[in-house]
């Protein structure tokens, strides 16, 4: 394999380490230079990240330990709770934070299903927690990444979810005859005969997430399960016809994706697992040809104007995307 640094048109490093975004010049010290999270730079940007930037300002927004009322939570696209708390775990927020915690308890008491553990986008009429006829994967997969981003796997709702994702994800290629039973019979859109690609993605983000070490044996057969899901459909074609891609959508280079995603988040999610499967290559190829002629990528699609807190601009030069395309790159090429 070519190393990946000789495909790169001109090393963007220093931009990243500037410090107007000390959540891209944290992961791009720890994660794409490899210095230990107890150096002094580090521990320094890893401050920073809870006093300038997005991360305060969107908690100085926070009411209650949410953002949104507390029914609304997923439906307020995207200035509820959720989409909140998923900001936060990717810009590498505290989650020792008061505030923080209070967002994760908020979402912990009103979107995650008492009865399935899995995370709902209704809060449940009757009692606590969401609505269990309304707990669909993508979201599932959001918060569970988030929550474990934030610190909470050690919490045993957390790990509860984790267990949801185990027993009712599916990666179904088009099978011949839809699953049944809950929680497949309601969101047909979710769990047909081919499983939804972005609740496929998040759940195998959010297993990412869980260390190697602590991974059950049900957490490593989903996690194979899912990558071969993606490799079969070259992250982003039509695996019965590869010649066509399944969504032109998911070749826009997009941050933060929420509950959308696009080539880039799945090969980054592939290549954070270990896998350096020749099927990688296409999208991988694809991923460098948008680099600019100094080796910056660009924020292509966004939903800037409904967040609480814009993050960059479209169309212009993207720390974030910039530093994910090389982590990436990284991952694939060693």
């Amino acid at each position: 394999m070519a190393d990946w640094k000789s495909l790169i048109n001109s090393d963007p490093t220093d931009w990243l380490l500037e410090g107007d975004n000390p959540s891209v010049r944290y992961l791009t010290l720890t994660r794409l230079l490899g210095e230990a999270e107890s150096s002094r730079a580090a521990r320094e940007a890893k401050r920073d990240i809870m006093r300038d930037g997005v991360v305060p300002r969107i908690l100085s927004k926070q009411r209650d330990g949410g953002w949104s009322e507390p029914g609304r939570f997923y439906r307020d696209k995207y200035e509820g709770s959720v989409w909140q708390l998923i900001v936060l775990a990717e810009h590498m927020a505290d989650g020792a934070h008061p505030k923080v915690r209070s967002a994760c308890e908020h979402l912990l008491d009103h979107s995650q299903d008492r009865e399935s553990h899995g995370f709902s986008a209704g809060e449940s009429g009757r009692e606590d927690g969401g609505r269990h006829s309304e707990v669909i994967p993508c979201l599932t997969g959001n918060m569970v990444f988030s929550l474990i981003r934030l610190g909470c796997l050690e919490d045993e709702r957390v790990r509860k979810a984790v267990d949801w994702i185990t027993r009712y994800q599916r990666f179904d290629d088009g099978v011949a005859v839809a699953p049944t039973g809950w929680p497949y019979d309601r969101f047909e859109i979710c769990f047909g005969r081919h499983t939804c690609h972005m609740g496929a993605v998040k759940a195998l983000k959010a297993l990412a997430e869980v260390p190697a070490w602590l991974r059950s044996k049900a957490v490593e057969e989903t996690i194979k399960a899912g990558c071969e899901y993606f490799l079969e459909h070259r992250i982003h074609k039509r695996s019965h016809d590869l010649a066509k891609v399944s969504k032109p959508g998911w070749l826009k280079l997009q941050f933060p994706l929420m509950y959308q995603s696009d080539i880039l988040e799945v090969a980054l999610i592939l290549t954070q697992l270990g896998s350096r499967d020749e099927r990688l290559q296409e999208a991988i190829d694809k991923i460098v040809s948008k680099q600019t002629p100094d080796g910056k990528w660009l924020l292509e699609a966004s939903f800037n104007g409904r967040f609480q807190v814009d993050i960059e601009r479209r169309g212009a030069p993207s720390k974030w995307i910039t530093l994910r395309a090389l982590l990436a790159l990284e991952g694939y090429y060693g």
